[in-house]
Order: structure tokens, then sequence, then C-alpha cells
């Protein structure tokens, strides 16, 4: 599975795979991202992950041996590495009181409540990559009954921990911030600490398991706010 390359900018390039998200993908991508870093990591400066591309900013502008080294990069051959195998359970309250667009979902989706929660915590969701706010997990899974229409008109707040439905993705806020997203219910896990190091618990390839929480057992928790618990 190899990926084509662009250049779109004096320096930036991208490398893009022409194939819809899955495990596979990401495995291809997480090990090309690790090939650039050991290869050429001297000459770039970031390299930000999307569901089909790896984003390259370059320390300077391209030149012609420069392009022959990222060229000759792409001939070879990448082994795809296995993905990791952790699990983080993530409790989430799906109260009418935490989730304000949950009813309205419900209705336009024409899915009681009940399936709205079966349907969104059956899933184990494998994050991507982190993009939008920092911590803010892209994750792939979704079941398709859920997929609805970002927002024409986005919220101009959206409490941190609040969980919601955004087109074909799901995702949690984790800090204050606008959003376009019909929000569903919330955690009490933080989801960045600017103190920790890492300041996000979870990383690209590990997956994500949401556990349905009453409005009591929100607040209980609140106090404590980790993951539950992972796999290794």
């Amino acid at each position: 599975m190899r990926p084509s390359l662009r250049q779109i900018g004096s320096n930036l390039i991208e490398l893009y795979w022409d194939e819809k998200p899955n495990d596979l993908l990401l495995q291809h991508i997480l090990s090309w991202e690790l090939a650039i870093a050991l290869q050429l990591g001297t000459e770039v400066l970031e390299i930000r992950k999307g569901f089909q591309t790896l984003t390259c900013m370059l320390r300077s502008d391209l030149n012609p041996d420069s392009q022959r080294r990222w060229k000759a990069l792409l001939q070879s051959n990448i082994n795809a590495l296995p993905l990791p195998e952790k699990v983080w359970e993530i409790p989430v309250c799906y109260d009418q009181e935490l989730g304000k667009d949950l009813n309205a979902l419900s209705k336009s989706k024409s899915i009681s409540f009940e399936d709205v929660i079966n349907l969104h915590t059956i899933p184990i969701y494998r994050i991507h990559f982190f993009g939008f706010l920092p911590g803010f997990m892209y994750l792939n899974g979704l079941d398709p009954a859920l997929h609805f229409p970002r927002k024409s008109v986005p919220d101009r707040k959206i409490e941190p921990g609040s969980v919601a439905i955004g087109g074909a993705q799901t995702g949690i806020y984790p800090n204050e911030s606008p959003g376009g997203w019909h929000v569903i219910g919330k955690t009490p896990t933080i989801l960045f600490d600017q103190n920790e190091n890492p300041p996000v618990f979870a990383k690209p390839g590990e997956r994500i398991k949401f556990l349905s929480i009453s409005l009591e057992e929100f607040y209980c928790l609140s106090k404590d706010s980790k993951p539950l618990k992972s796999n290794d």
C-alpha cells in the first residue's frame, strides 16, 4: 500500500493514500511516519497525520537533492507494523442534562435514546490521529446509523468532556471550544492535561471503548477523572 507524493508548498509535502480509513491503512501511515523520522528526520520539522495523509513540514525548501531523497524513500519497502492492542475504557453519561443534542439527534434519526446509546457504546473505536484541539481524538468506527451532518451554525461554547457526533465521526472535546458537532453525552475523564508528560494518555493506533454510566456515577467519577482502565 504505497502512497503518492504531493508537493503542496515550497517546504510542505504530503503523502496520500487513496484508501478508505481502516486499520490496515493506519498501520501503513504509522509505519511510514516512523520511516520518515528514521531516514529523513533531520529534514523534517513536523509531521501531521490525517485519516489518509502524512503532511510533512520541512526545515528548508525542497531542492533537487531533497526531492531525490523523498522519491527514493517512496520506492522503499516499508513493512506495516502491528497496531497496539490497548483499549482505553471511557465512561460517558448520556443523560440529557449533559447531552444537550441527544433529543434532537434521536428525533431526527427516528432512533430511541436507548438505541442511540447502544449504537454508540457497542463499537471499539480506533484512534487515528489528534487534531483540531490538543488531545482531540479522531476516531474511526462510528456505526453508520449514527452518522449525522455537522451543525450549519456551530455552538459558541462546548464544554470539556463533551462526547459528540459530527458527520461520520464521533469524538470528545478535551477543552472548552466552539464546535459544530452534536453533543450526546459527557465524560468525567480528562483528555488533555498539560501538567502530565505526555499530556494525552492515549496514542494513535490504540482504541477507545465508551461505557454508559448514570448521572450519579458521572458526578462521583468527576472526583477521579482518569480512564477506568486499559488492557495492555
